[in-house]
């Protein structure tokens, strides 16, 4: 079985692009989050919560909370999670310690206090978002209740995406019942204002979550994939083990050449595409292939057909008087 080598110029690559998408989601907090004391979900937004309670910097919670997670998953799931995400929540704790403290207070009044809490939020939504898919682009994982979700997902049938949005949901509520004081002055904020920052919280996470989306081209968006070669056996076994998608062989003919050939047809994720070009690449430098974006894929794997039951099915007549279901 093929493996893909990496050298060391893609690594550092990698590990560059996750560098860059986490200052720009650290940069988020510290203009325009922490100084309108705004609140997100996750492991950031429980920190941001003692941060205003306390004074305890962002930081040390973040990578308590998260060095915990990790080493309960550690044991649940194994050791699974790579270098990657260590190196990520290690980046992002060292950062939202620092960073905070670098930037000057006429910038933060400017960019993010004058400006209003609505504006901070979406701007800052939008800085986290394309932070985290940068990450997740390159293989990153910021962790946080993403470990949590994927701990959950295997032993129960929950989407780990509606689980984790139901605990940003919580996160963001049980700001309420903490004390929170205003950065800079350590005012206590008072209730009314502690509810519209939720409000605004819960806008944060919805704008967040759809950045990341765009960012990554959509994770629902499918293609279908041809590839022509005479190496096939080898690919669709690449593509079967590695991506865990299926694969068909077709038969075909040349019309020019009027010799036979395979033609394998894939359906995948968009996501993946990059994956298995590589994958095809490596094998057959040579192989032709075609990739179309289709407009939805439904069966295992993919997104599940949502419709009627047998029970609701309709019947027709055929020619023969008799009945048929559709």
């Amino acid at each position: 079985m093929i493996e893909l080598k990496k050298t060391v110029w893609t690594v550092l690559k990698e590990y560059a692009l996750i560098s860059i998408g986490l200052f720009c989601y650290v940069c988020g907090w510290a203009v325009f989050l922490i100084p309108n004391n705004l609140i997100a979900g996750g492991v950031s937004g429980i920190s941001a919560i003692i941060y205003y309670a306390s004074g305890l910097p962002m930081g040390y919670m973040y990578f308590a909370i998260n060095l915990i997670l990790l080493l309960v998953a550690f044991k649940v799931m194994g050791t699974g999670f790579g270098g990657k995400t260590i190196y990520a929540i290690v980046f992002t704790s060292v950062m939202l310690n620092i960073l905070p403290g670098l930037i000057p207070e006429t910038i933060a009044r400017e960019l993010a206090v004058s400006n209003g809490k609505m504006l901070s939020t979406i701007i800052g939504g939008v800085m986290t978002g394309v932070g985290i898919g940068m990450s997740i682009s390159q293989g990153g994982s910021s962790g946080g209740t993403d470990i949590i979700a994927l701990m959950v997902a295997k032993y129960r049938n929950v989407s780990p995406g509606r689980l984790i949005l139901l605990m940003d949901v919580v996160i963001i509520l049980s700001s309420l019942i903490f004390p929170s004081y205003y950065v800079g002055t350590g005012d206590v904020i008072p209730f009314p204002e502690k509810l519209a920052t939720s409000i605004y919280g819960l806008i944060l996470i919805t704008v967040n979550g759809y950045t990341i989306d765009i960012f990554l081209s959509g994770t629902k968006q499918s293609v279908q994939v041809f590839i022509f070669s005479k190496q096939y056996a080898e690919i669709a076994d690449i593509v079967t083990m590695k991506l865990h998608r299926g694969v068909t062989r077709i038969k075909g003919e040349g019309w020019y050449t009027k010799s036979e050939s395979d033609i394998l047809m894939i359906l995948a994720r968009k996501t993946d595409l990059n994956l298995l070009l590589k994958y095809v690449k490596a094998i057959d430098p040579k192989a032709f292939i075609s990739v179309s974006n289709v407009m939805g894929v439904y069966g295992l794997g993919f997104d599940t057909l949502k419709g009627g039951s047998r029970k609701s099915a309709k019947t027709v007549g055929n020619p023969d008087n008799g009945q048929k279901k559709l």
